[in-house]
């Protein structure tokens, strides 16, 4: 689970700069770590995939969950 919290902090701050298994990369998770972690965040509706972006994953609002 600190993995997931880094990664959804790191997720706020990009911006959509990086692309995400390049975000899991710059801090220190493999690819497979990387897409578990993005499948947990989906399912629990913090992040949802935009595909307009470099990054296709942005946070959700609290006030639209």
């Amino acid at each position: 689970m600190k993995n997931k919290d880094r990664y959804f902090k790191a997720l706020g701050k990009n911006q959509g700069q990086l692309n995400e298994i390049d975000l899991g990369e710059k801090i220190q998770l493999d690819e497979n770590e990387t897409r578990e972690i993005i499948a947990q965040l989906l399912s629990e509706h913090k992040i949802k995939y935009d595909n307009n972006r470099v990054c296709k994953y942005l946070i959700v609002n609290k006030r639209s969950r």
